[in-house]
């Protein structure tokens, strides 16, 4: 099935071809690969790779392995399914030990998928698309930073901290979770703005709608700071540069079994 805000789901058709990521340490799937194979084998799919179109992307990782697939479907109608073999695996929704059972029935088409928004960024004219966070932080360690901000053409300011993260609902559980940060469901249309260890009794997190744009400047004559996207450095700014972040208009697919949808993971990941 699929939904999306204020749609109706809709059962998904049976997987027929399949492309498989796996986590960066081969070492610890290197098991789970022969089980996929062979659950792969029993339910008539073929394992592709390359170009060649699938109809479901199968994950033996974790969330930075999720992110990854994801990216690499970003604009395509291809879902991304994970089986958690990483630390959290938040955006995974079968477990290594149930691996066999959960294929089997994504396989059969017994899944559901959400389309995620994600970010788009501009970095001194050049454009970036984050699937899970931008974070813009000190590029010296131990170093604050001064960081000026405006969303919706309103100037905030200045702030000393060690840095900002603007996240997607997908990345909402991430990096701006640990910072306090508002945790985004999915199916929302907004992006999450929250400072890392602002110096600030009165800074609180912001979310922020479709229609707004957020604008950071690094004001701090004597540190660079650095914009990652996705986890991966893009620029490197001193005062001069902005960094303009807003929801993108392409989405991700995110795969999941109906009976691990949201608030269940959310549940059994951070609240118990």
């Amino acid at each position: 099935m699929t939904y999306t805000t204020g749609s109706t789901p809709k059962s998904a058709d049976a997987v027929r071809r399949a492309a498989v990521f796996l986590h960066g340490k081969r070492d610890l799937v290197a098991t789970a690969y022969d089980r996929l194979r062979e659950v792969a084998r029993r339910s008539d799919v073929e394992l592709v790779e390359g170009d060649e179109p699938p109809d479901l992307a199968v994950v033996l990782g974790g969330d930075g392995t999720m992110i990854r697939a994801l990216r690499r479907y970003l604009g395509t109608e291809v879902p991304v399914l994970g089986v958690n073999f990483g630390r959290v695996g938040f955006l995974t929704s079968i477990m290594a030990d149930d691996l066999e059972n959960g294929l089997a029935r994504a396989f059969a088409g017994d899944y559901a998928v959400a389309d995620l928004p994600t970010l788009d960024a501009r970095v001194d004219g050049a454009s970036h698309v984050a699937v899970n966070d931008l974070v813009v932080h000190a590029s010296t360690l131990g170093r604050m930073v001064e960081l000026g901000w405006e969303v919706g053409g309103e100037d905030y300011g200045a702030l000393a901290c060690d840095g900002v993260v603007c996240s997607a609902p997908s990345g909402s559980t991430a990096y701006n979770l640990s910072n306090g940060g508002p945790v985004l469901a999915w199916g929302l249309e907004a992006m999450a703005i929250t400072f890392i260890a602002p110096h600030s009794l009165r800074i609180r997190p912001l979310v922020i709608g479709r229609n707004a744009e957020a604008v950071i400047r690094n004001r701090t004559p004597d540190v660079r700071a650095t914009v990652l996207v996705d986890g991966h450095a893009a620029a490197e700014i001193g005062p001069g540069p902005e960094v303009h972040v807003r929801l993108g208009e392409q989405r991700t697919r995110l795969a999941m079994l109906p009976d691990s949808v949201f608030f269940r993971r959310y549940r059994e990941t951070f609240a118990s």
